[in-house]
Order: C-alpha cells, then sequence, then structure tokens
C-alpha cells in the first residue's frame, strides 16, 4: 500500500502557478469541488468544474485522455468513492495510473477528502489530505500542492456571489435531514437540472415537486440534493409529510430553529416561519424539503414564499397546478447496473444487467438486491434462481397495478428469512413497525414506557440496549428503515420519547406481508398500549399538541379503535380532543367516525365513552362548519337518552346543550333560546352555579340573545357570566376570556363605541398572554377589535392593515372557505367598499357571499344578510336599479326569518330605504323610513347610532318630498344626539353633518 502524503511535506511551490484548473469530482462531492474552485479564483486563478463518471464501456486511458484537452492542471477529487465511477475493477485503475497517468504526471494534481487507503498507485497523484482539517490549513494545503503563491488577503479579488460555505462546516440551521446514503448513485443529471430549476426560478416562485411512483427514489433524491448542495443554504429544514398533523407540527418547529417570537399552536408558529422565510430574515438562503407530501389541499397554507427554495417529493400529479414538476423516472439501466457493483464488487457487469432487468431498473427493489448480494456473497445466478422460482415466498405475489415488480415480494422474503436466521430480533422490529402507520414511527416510545406490558417476544427490547441498537443498525444497513433525527448530529443523547424512524409506504405493505403473522396481534396490542402510556393526557395544553400529531397516525393500524381497554379508549378520546383544541378538524371528523364505525360494533350507545365520542363528534362538526350533520348526530343522541331506563340526566343535559349550539348555528335563533334557557335551568339544578358545564350554559344563553338582536339582555347575562368567571375560574381562563370578548361584543352592538373599544384592547393583550396572538380564540379576539377600532372611528388608517392580516391568518388556520374565513372576508369587504376599492370590495363580498349559500342555503338570515353588503357594493358602484332588487329581497328574506323589529331587519330596511330614493321612489322610501324609525326607537332607544341612522335617512326623505320643516327638526335632534353620544368627530356626526344618506354594514357572525 502506497504511503498517503500529508499536506505540506512535498515540496510543489517551485514552479509556476497553473494558468486553469480542471476541478474533476464526482456528483457526490460538488460541495468540495465549488469550494475549491471559489478559493482559486480568489487566488486569480482561473477554475472550471467537471462532473466526472466514465462510462463503463469507454476504455478508463480514453476518459482521462479526454480531461486533458483542457489546459494546465487537471485536479482530481479523490476518496474512495472516487475509483467506484464506472465501475470498475481496482486492477484496471491501478494498472492506467502507473501507465498513462505517470506519463502524464505533470499535469495531473489531486486532493484527498478520506482517512480510508486510497488504491497504491494513486501515489503518483501525490495526492494532499484535506480531511478532518479545518478550513484555513486546507486552502494552504491545495494551494501549496497545485504551487499556488497565497496572495496576501487584501489584494485577493472576491468572486462575484456569495461565498460558499466550506463543506465541514454545516448550514446555521439543519433539520432531521436524513443522514446521507453513502451509496447513492447515479442522478446526476437529473440532481443538477433540479438545482438549475430552482436556482433559475423567479423569486418567491421556486417550488420545484419531484414527482414518481413509490420505491423510485424520490426520498433519497432529495436528502442528496440537501447534502449535495448544502453551501447554498443557511437553513435546509427537512417536513415529513406523510401525515398532515406531523407535518403542521414539523414546519412550525422550525420557529424556535429561527429564534421567532411564537406561541405553541401550529397556525401560529407556521405564520411565523412563513412570514420569516418570505422576508429573508434572519436568513434568505433557505430550503424546505417537503417529502411525502400527497395531498395538496393544504398548499397554498402550507408552502412557503421568498429568496429561498421548496423541494416537494410526490406520487401526486396535482403538484403541477402549484410548483415546477421533475418527474424521476426509473434508473437507466448504467446506473442501475453501477449501484448493484458498486454494493456487490464480486458480479461482473452482465450479471448486473440481468438483474436490473429483472427489477425494471426500479430503485427501491434493486437497494434490497444490492444489499442481499453485498451481504451475503451469494453469486446472481443462484439468487435470481430463487427470486424465480418463488422457492422462499411465504405469500401471493401483489400485484402490479402500482408499477412495483411483482419479483420484489420474493426478494423482500430472501431478505427477511435470512436476517430471521441471523438477526431474529430485528425481525421482531419489524414486526412490531408493521403495527404502526407507515411513514414516521416513534418507535423510541418502547424504551421511554418501559413500564408498559410487552409480550415476551418483544420485553428484550426494553431492556436490553445493545441489541436494539444492533437490531435498528440492521434494518438500516439493509435499507428497511431510515433513523430520524433531531437536527445535525451531536454528541449530546437525545431522549428515548424522541426516537424514531421512518418506513416507506411501500416497504411497510411489504413487511406487513412478510413477518411472522403469528405475533401480530400480541404486537398490535403492545402498540396501542404504548401509545396510550405516550398520552400527556391533557389535549387542552397545546405544548403536548406534538406529540398528540405524532400518536394520531397509528392509532388505527395498531387497532386502538377497537380496544376494549378504558385507558387506550381514553387515549383515543384524548387524540380526538386534541383535533378540536387545536383545530384539525378534517383529521379529527374522520377520526370520530371510524371510532363510531368500530365502538358501535361491541358499545351500547349510551355507554360513557359513547357518549363522549359524540359530544366531541358534534363539537368537530360544528366547528368545522357541518352544522346539519352534528344536528343530526345530536339529535338522534337525545331520543336514545330520552328512551334510556333509568334517564341519564346528565347525559340528557349535554346532548341540550349541543342541540342548542346546533340550532343557533342553523340559524334557529326562537327555538336554541327556549332550549337553552331549560338547558341553564337544568344545570343549575343538577350542578350548581359553579359548575363548568353551568357556565359554559348561561354563556351560550349570552350569545343566542345577542343573536335575536336583543343586546341590552345579552349584555346584562354576559356581564354576569364575567363576573362568575372571573371568581371561580379566575381572571386568565379562556372561558374567563371569551366572556371578556362577548361584553365588549354586547357593548359594541349597543353603540357604547369606546366603552367596547377600551374592554377588548385590554382583552386582546391577556388572551396573547396566555393563548398567545395565533390561538383561534385569540384571533376571534383580534377581530371583535379590529370592528371596535372600525365603530369607534379613530383608527381608519390601521384598520385595512389590520383586517388584511387577520384574513390571511384565519385563512392559514380555517382555509377560506370556513364559516370564520368568511366573516373575516365579509367585515374586510365592507371595509373596502367604505374606503372606495369597490372591485375588491366586490370580488371579496362575492366570495363570501356564495361560500355562506354554499355553507348555510340561501334562507339562512346571515346568507341573506351578506346578500344586503352585495346591494351596497352595487350601489357604490352606480348599479343602482340592481342594488334595489337585491336589497329589497334582503328585507324580505330577513324580517320573515326574524321578524319586523330585529335589529339586522332595520338596518337591511335602511339601506333599501336609501335604495328607493336613489331610484326616484322618495315617497315610497320616505314611508319605509318612518317606519323603520318607529320600530328602531322600540328595540334600540332613542340614542343608538342606527337609530339615529334611520332618523337622518327620514330627514333626507321628507326634505326629498319638500317637508323641509319636519326634516329639519329630525336632522338637527339626530346631530345634537350624535355629538353627544359618539362626538363632534365621530364619521357618523361629520357624515351627518354633511347630510350624507347613511347606510348599514352587516357584520356576518354565526355565533
Amino acid at each position: 500500500m502506497a504511503e498517503q502524503r500529508s499536506g505540506g511535506t512535498a515540496d510543489h511551490g517551485g514552479g509556476a502557478a497553473p494558468e486553469h484548473v480542471l476541478v474533476v469530482f464526482p456528483g457526490y462531492h460538488r460541495p468540495w469541488a465549488t469550494w475549491i474552485n471559489q478559493r482559486l479564483e480568489a487566488q486569480g486563478v482561473r477554475a472550471t468544474l467537471q462532473r466526472w463518471d466514465p462510462p463503463r464501456e469507454a476504455p478508463l486511458e480514453d476518459s482521462l485522455g479526454d480531461l486533458l484537452l483542457a489546459r494546465g492542471t487537471v485536479l482530481l477529487v479523490l476518496d474512495d468513492w472516487f475509483f467506484q465511477l464506472g465501475p470498475r475493477p481496482a486492477g484496471e485503475w491501478n494498472d492506467v495510473l502507473r501507465g498513462f497517468v505517470a506519463a502524464q504526471a505533470d499535469r495531473f494534481a489531486a486532493v484527498n477528502l478520506t482517512n480510508r487507503s486510497l488504491l497504491p498507485a494513486t501515489a503518483v497523484l501525490e495526492p494532499v489530505s484535506l480531511w478532518g482539517v479545518g478550513e484555513e490549513e486546507a486552502e494552504v494545503r491545495l494551494l501549496h500542492r497545485l504551487g499556488i503563491e497565497p496572495r496576501r488577503s487584501g489584494s485577493r479579488r472576491v468572486p462575484p456571489g456569495a461565498p460558499v460555505r466550506y463543506p465541514d462546516t454545516p448550514p446555521s440551521v439543519w433539520g432531521e435531514v436524513p443522514r446521507r446514503n453513502p451509496t447513492f448513485t447515479g442522478r446526476d443529471d437529473l440532481l443538477t437540472e433540479l438545482q438549475q430549476r430552482l436556482m433559475d426560478a423567479d423569486r418567491g416562485n421556486a417550488a420545484c415537486t419531484l414527482l414518481g411512483m413509490s420505491g423510485i427514489g424520490k426520498t433519497q433524491i432529495a436528502a442528496e440534493y440537501a447534502h449535495r448542495f448544502s453551501p447554498d443554504y443557511d437553513v435546509i429544514w427537512w417536513v415529513n409529510s406523510d401525515d398532515r398533523n406531523v407535518q403542521r407540527d414539523r414546519l412550525g418547529e422550525l420557529a424556535a430553529e429561527l429564534r421567532l417570537p411564537s406561541g405553541n399552536e401550529p397556525g401560529e408558529r407556521i405564520r411565523a416561519v412563513r412570514e420569516a422565510l418570505r422576508r429573508g430574515d434572519p436568513y434568505a438562503r433557505w430550503l424546505v424539503i417537503f417529502d411525502g407530501w400527497d395531498d395538496t389541499d393544504g398548499a397554498g397554507v402550507l408552502l412557503p414564499q421568498g429568496p429561498g427554495h421548496v423541494l416537494i417529493t410526490s406520487r401526486n400529479h396535482g403538484w403541477g397546478d402549484h410548483t415546477d414538476v421533475l418527474k424521476v423516472p426509473s434508473f437507466d439501466r448504467a446506473e442501475s447496473t453501477g449501484y448493484l457493483m458498486r454494493r456487490a464488487p464480486h458480479i461482473t457487469a452482465p450479471q448486473a444487467d440481468e438483474v436490473a432487468a429483472e427489477f425494471g431498473d426500479v430503485p427501491l427493489p434493486l437497494v434490497q438486491a444490492a444489499a442481499w448480494l453485498g451481504e451475503s456473497g451469494m453469486e446472481v445466478p443462484e439468487y435470481l434462481r430463487m427470486v424465480r422460482d418463488g422457492r422462499l415466498s411465504t405469500v401471493d405475489e401483489p400485484s402490479s397495478g402500482d408499477g412495483f415488480p411483482n419479483a420484489s415480494l420474493t426478494s423482500w422474503s430472501i431478505l427477511i428469512n435470512r436476517l430471521r436466521r441471523a438477526q431474529p430480533q430485528a425481525i421482531d422490529v419489524l414486526s412490531l413497525c408493521a403495527s404502526f402507520a407507515p411513514g414516521r414511527i416513534p418507535l423510541g416510545i418502547i424504551r421511554a414506557y418501559p413500564q408498559a406490558e410487552l409480550p415476551e417476544d418483544l420485553r428484550w427490547m426494553a431492556t436490553d440496549l445493545p441489541a436494539w441498537t444492533r437490531a435498528l443498525d440492521t434494518l438500516v444497513n439493509y435499507s428497511v428503515l431510515t433513523r430520524e433525527t433531531r437536527g445535525p448530529v451531536t454528541s449530546v443523547e437525545i431522549g428515548p420519547h424522541q426516537e424514531s424512524v421512518h418506513m416507506h409506504r411501500l416497504v411497510h405493505d411489504i413487511v406487513a406481508r412478510l413477518t411472522d403473522g403469528d405475533h401480530r396481534k400480541a404486537h398490535r396490542k403492545a402498540v396501542r398500549t404504548l401509545l396510550a402510556e405516550a398520552d400527556p393526557g391533557n389535549p387542552m395544553d397545546s405544548r403536548h399538541w406534538p406529540r398528540y400529531a405524532e400518536l394520531l397516525p397509528h392509532l388505527e393500524p395498531s387497532g386502538a379503535l377497537l380496544s376494549r381497554n378504558p385507558r387506550i379508549q381514553a387515549a383515543v378520546l384524548n387524540c380526538l380532543r386534541y383535533c378540536f383544541r387545536s383545530g384539525e378538524f378534517t383529521a379529527g371528523a374522520q377520526l370520530a367516525e371510524r371510532i363510531r364505525d368500530n365502538w358501535s360494533t361491541f358499545m351500547d350507545p349510551l355507554d360513557q365513552p359513547m357518549l363522549e365520542l359524540t359530544t366531541q363528534q358534534g363539537n368537530i362538526l360544528r366547528s368545522f362548519g357541518r352544522f346539519r350533520e352534528a344536528y343530526n348526530l345530536d339529535l338522534a343522541q337525545r331520543e336514545r337518552l330520552s328512551a334510556a331506563s333509568p334517564p341519564n340526566e346528565l347525559g340528557s343535559l349535554l346532548s341540550g346543550s349541543a342541540i342548542a349550539s346546533d340550532l343557533r348555528y342553523l340559524g334557529q335563533y326562537q327555538e336554541s333560546e327556549r332550549l337553552q334557557r331549560q338547558v341553564l335551568v337544568e344545570a343549575q339544578r343538577l350542578l350548581g352555579d359553579t359548575e363548568f358545564s353551568t357556565l359554559v350554559a348561561r354563556h351560550n344563553l349570552g350569545v343566542v340573545l345577542r343573536l335575536l338582536g336583543r343586546y341590552r339582555e345579552a349584555y346584562e347575562l354576559d356581564a354576569e357570566s364575567l363576573a362568575r368567571n372571573e371568581n371561580v375560574l379566575r381572571t386568565r381562563h379562556a372561558h374567563t376570556l371569551n366572556s371578556s370578548n362577548a361584553v365588549a361584543h354586547d357593548l359594541r352592538l349597543l353603540g357604547q363605541y369606546r366603552e367596547a373599544l377600551a374592554r377588548q384592547e385590554a382583552n386582546v393583550r391577556v388572551h396573547v398572554q396566555v393563548l398567545g396572538p395565533q390561538h383561534l380564540q385569540t384571533l376571534y379576539a383580534r377581530t371583535q377589535l379590529a370592528l371596535c377600532r372600525r365603530r369607534e372611528g379613530g383608527f381608519q388608517q390601521d384598520i385595512g392593515a389590520m383586517m388584511a392580516t387577520l384574513l390571511e391568518q384565519l385563512e392559514q388556520v380555517h382555509g377560506r372557505t370556513h364559516y370564520v374565513t368568511l366573516s373575516s372576508l365579509n367585515n374586510y369587504a365592507n371595509y373596502l367598499r367604505e374606503h372606495g376599492d369597490l372591485d375588491h370590495a366586490r370580488e371579496l363580498i362575492h366570495e363570501a357571499e356564495a361560500g355562506y349559500r354554499s355553507l348555510l342555503g340561501p334562507a339562512h338570515p346571515v346568507a341573506t344578510g351578506v346578500l344586503a353588503n352585495t346591494g351596497l357594493v352595487m350601489q357604490a358602484s352606480g348599479e343602482r336599479a340592481d342594488a334595489l332588487a337585491i336589497l329589497e329581497a334582503a328585507l324580505a328574506g330577513l324580517t320573515a326569518s326574524l321578524g319586523p323589529d330585529h335589529p339586522w331587519v332595520l338596518g337591511c330596511a335602511l339601506n333599501a330605504s336609501a335604495a328607493r330614493n336613489f331610484n326616484g321612489r322618495v315617497g315610497d322610501a320616505a314611508e319605509l323610513s318612518r317606519d323603520t324609525l318607529r320600530r328602531a326607537r322600540h328595540a334600540l332607544g332613542n340614542e343608538h347610532p342606527l337609530t339615529l341612522s334611520c332618523q337622518v335617512a327620514l330627514a333626507t326623505d321628507l326634505r326629498g318630498l319638500r317637508e323641509v320643516e319636519e326634516a329639519g327638526k329630525l336632522e338637527e335632534d339626530a346631530l345634537l344626539t350624535l355629538t353627544r353620544t359618539l362626538g363632534a368627530q365621530h364619521p357618523h356626526t361629520l357624515s351627518a353633518r354633511q347630510r350624507n344618506r347613511p347606510y348599514w354594514d352587516f357584520e356576518a357572525n354565526l355565533g
């Protein structure tokens, strides 16, 4: 073996510095080549990068001779990987180095990136070692080897572009990128094209999806890209996206790494992350990788934009609507054979070709074949005979509908049988993994909760750490599992509960078919027991939400949804509560339905877990906007409870409370009030005044009174509720804060704008302190604050930006069609119309109107009220006839559903009278205005802003009829009252003084 020279020991500085250096590297070492190129250019030496992978069919001497066509020195970037390019036998390389290269030794130089032994004949290249040294020393050694006299630092020419980071220096933020695969092969052209697409994309649109079938190698390509091009980035963050909850939590975790101020809720952290990435602060050079993202529904909410890059791996062709798409094909034959020959050096090129053909050049089965051949040393004819005759297969071949070769199952069967003989504990781990869901598996909970009752064949996992490590290492080496770590590898030991592995869904399916089924039942029981042990027990606490997101995908595969164990059932319900509390309504609705399907097979509908399931399912459906489904579910529950003997009074109470809420959302306010009063009386009788259910019942009664337009009653009840909540729950409890929201809302609707604003500003501050700025309840509080500021009149310049930001944040949390987001759309449209942006207002109000009509039906009071806002936009745009028709229809619809004295009806009548006036029907306008004023005085009082608006409107109509004296008295009285109650500079007062026709815009609120 030739002695490897270390840097600085050989004298290479005697000759003239080369005028040009051709840096020749395998694609695997692009970071080193890029760094070398920049160091040379900083010294004024022209350099060219040449990725090199000579075809096996061409003589090696010819391929090396082609490099000499360039002028100057050819610098080879060497490690043991370099000599596997082709791949070629070591003897062929040694012969060429001793002959051709030795004869041209003055043209060649080399750097060595490994501490392992290279081929003996590499001594002719006199490679200088850069392994394990710092950047300054590496540069000194590189320049010395090439005979370049270093320039003084002040005289260096700084190459254009950002400085290239030294390859041994990781990015500032490095998040859960899979460890680099030392046997990664080929794909160089694809990786180069991927980099070019991302680099050439317009700022803010640098997103590319690697698209291909299962097993094609998308994840490996993404991981290799992250490692190979890591010097181009300061932040590289990997997001496993098999499960939406895990995906959201993982992306949100980047907030802590970027040191962003945010709370614990996923929506808040995601918003903070996206905003920081958009600004490029604190890092502009970032790469976020979403691995296994097959559902494009959340693309608009989660995809970052900004100066950095986004890389997605997926099977879903729909990503073409959102990103650039790069299809990942199978290996070409040279890549297949090259990989097989590197992993199994004893096989020949024709044999490698035969194996590649057997598996259709698909990477995943080739990885398994190469691992088997390389580890076992088996000859290819024997291996292929075993594959083709299926002698070791224990199950039928799967269909090839997804494009995966049938022979792969037999290949896996061979591997698993070998492991069963040589490493049976690895089979135990595999069998256990098959009882989890594919994707990320929190396997560390086995060691984190040793008190869990494990079956006898698995107990070694909790007690024998060396055996556990050996089993995992074996599976990782055979490419069955990949380890997942939090951030860069450090010397700090991670806790057992943080340990996880990743199993590809296709691998999971095959392993589930082939591992021993005798223990499957016991292993699934062990997994669901462990999931229950890992349940934090408090889904109300947002700090536990990442753990619930991790547990959620594994409930059904483990059989937890069929378990009769009360502890496991409690954990299942806690996961459902997590979905409700965290706003994961889609996942929650699906989970609740699956729980019901399973529990219904062995549990009575009136058993306590089923009653609790119905409560949580109803909460989720209501919060999701599926009001009719929630109502039908709760109604069926009440019917069962009514027929029960003995009666379940508490269950009936909770059922009645749920139905009252359903009716409220469905717009049946009178019936909701009647039932809610009964619920409050029953709660006081059964539980007392201070029990939480009673406090909630009193709050809900205030909500329905507010929707009925009985604002004074609502205020008095809400003020009483707030005092009770502060006494029982204390001031910083979430329910107390919600009561404070209600009081401020009542005050605003009563026209007491300044008092409402003062209360809501203080309330929002406490919400942010206690719940965080992006908690769902905080967003509601901030929405109320924006409306308070708009009505108070002194913050007009800031309100538009505030409303736009709230709309964006609500869309991130709920999506565009959720009823809370629709309310924000409606409110922002009203503001835009009032401030002259009619086109944008029309666009948003049409979206809100269509959304509410689809969600609630056209006859719902809220859908009808939003129609009135559409009429106002049309009227402001000069479409007076059409506006009149719309406003008259809205008035008729609201009157029919709410009665003539409801404030919403009075406001709509105010608008309709204006439309009549503008269309020349002044007499009809005056008639409607007079009737509306009379009703408003009765319903709201003489000093309410809406009453005063009706008074100003009637004065305008009377003036049009030349009844000047009455008009003047009405106008003067209204101005005096507005000045006294709202102030002389309030927009309402100023508008009345300028004789502008007043209007009323509808605030959509479902309660």
